[in-house]
């Protein structure tokens, strides 16, 4: 069995607990409910993999944390995909083809960062990615394109360039605040151990580092919060009460729009139709387990792609040997429609779709996976996806919205961070953003 730590859980409660160390202990504030969003021998992250944004003029506040902590972690190079892509049926692309797909596709992305500083310094409407690539005429159609195209942004926001907004997401606040590099965290204390970090400023825990603060309740299903002048009342699906004078919730941008929860008295219109309008992504890591090696590795090798007519079919792979050697782990990623398919389906399907592709790009003598690890983020009520993604259509006022208290009612979570929505540290820098109106 796999030993799993998860992406979204991570950025929720480094949310909650990053609110919790200054409310908790704010003599303004007496009482204050926090709401969360509730492969053999190898412990893998199915979540948050890696801390994006480092090597930039401001340190990324997570990527200090992994440093303190002391875990281990890869730097990502994807600057050799050009030399691992592969046909569909089989064979990788000649060089000189890949490249040149690939310098084309570095172009376009240059003319797309252009269009999106010029329609900000004019302050002109917000148009998609799709539509930036219109205006150049390169729409990316054959397979090769239509991979390297994922790959920059469907890969990055989980969501395709026809759905993702060009003024609030390029350039991305991550790369250019924090650096362009990323690092793959592969620590047997797992990507968690963040969470307890920050916990520990201000939860009380014993030797074994398990918290035993009688403050945190685990377990507990929210579906319903009351509301009034004089303060909150919250209750569980085990019949639990609870009463404060506020509360703070990080629950997903996607549990808040399923109706988990249930707000009395309702939430006004303009909060509603803001949280709806907002997009929760769905971003799938499944792990493969192989009783040996037959891709490439070594040096170039981290990562490679898979160019199929249907666009994000099994297109992302990183080959894990590095991180976890003698491991024999593969890693594909699929995104959006790919990943709401794939999770209605049973993994043994889903395992004889990947072999087919692992087939057609090394051949029909590899091994058969020994194991399979499929998240479903999408059919998890708890979550309804993995990060928020943001669409074409919504404005910054809708935004600012999205994480407006109403009365006594605070909104916290990844979603709720203007410049860095999707990511951990967004979710850690909403939760200080928080703190000062607490």
């Amino acid at each position: 069995m796999l030993i799993t730590k998860t992406r979204v859980l991570v950025a929720s409660l480094i949310a909650i607990m990053a609110v919790a160390s200054r409310a908790i202990f704010a003599e303004e504030i007496h009482t204050v409910i926090i709401v969360g969003a509730g492969m053999s021998g190898l412990s893998v992250e199915i979540g948050a993999g890696w801390v994006e944004g480092v090597g930039g003029r401001q340190l990324n506040p997570i990527w200090d944390m992994v440093n303190r902590l002391k875990l281990t972690t890869f730097r990502s190079n994807y600057d050799n995909m050009s030399y691992n892509a592969y046909k569909q049926r089989g064979g990788l692309y000649k060089k000189s083809e890949a490249q040149q797909a690939f310098y084309a596709a570095q172009e376009l992305s240059e003319f797309i960062i252009n269009i999106s500083k010029g329609l900000k310094a004019h302050r002109q409407d917000d148009i998609s990615i799709l539509a930036s690539q219109r205006l150049k005429n390169q729409v990316p159609s054959s397979p090769l394109d239509m991979a390297i195209d994922y790959m920059a942004y469907d890969y990055e926001f989980a969501e395709p360039p026809r759905v993702t907004s060009l003024l609030n997401c390029i350039p991305l606040s991550t790369f250019s605040e924090f650096g362009e590099d990323s690092y793959f965290v592969a620590d047997p204390k797992g990507y968690e151990s963040v969470v307890h970090f920050v916990a520990k400023q201000f939860l009380v825990a014993n030797e074994s580092c398990y918290f035993t603060d009688p403050r945190l309740l685990l377990n507990k299903v929210v579906n319903e919060i009351s509301y009034s002048k004089k303060g909150v009342t919250v209750k569980t699906e085990d019949g639990s009460v609870y009463r404060a004078e506020y509360v703070m919730v990080s629950a997903s941008i996607g549990v808040l729009q399923s109706g988990l929860i249930n707000f009395k008295p309702d939430l006004p219109p303009w909060k509603i139709l803001a949280m709806y309008q907002f997009d929760m992504a769905v971003y799938t890591k499944i792990h493969l387990k192989f009783p040996h090696r037959f891709w490439p590795t070594g040096n170039g090798t981290q990562f490679f792609m898979y160019a199929h007519e249907k666009r994000g079919y099994y297109t992302a792979w990183q080959q894990l040997e590095l991180e976890y050697p003698g491991g024999n782990i593969l890693l594909v990623t699929v995104t959006d429609d790919e990943s709401r398919r794939i999770e209605q389906q049973p993994d043994s399907d889903t395992k004889a779709e990947i072999m087919a592709v692992l087939r057609a790009m090394f051949g029909k003598n590899i091994p058969e996976a020994t194991d399979i690890l499929v998240p479903r983020w999408w059919s998890n009520r708890f979550y309804k996806g993995t990060f928020s993604n943001w669409p074409i259509g919504v404005s910054r006022l809708e935004f600012d919205r999205i994480r407006e208290p109403v009365g006594r009612v605070y909104f916290t979570g990844e979603h709720t961070s203007e410049h860095f929505n999707g990511y951990v540290h967004g979710a850690y820098l909403a939760a200080v953003l928080n703190q000062q109106k607490c």
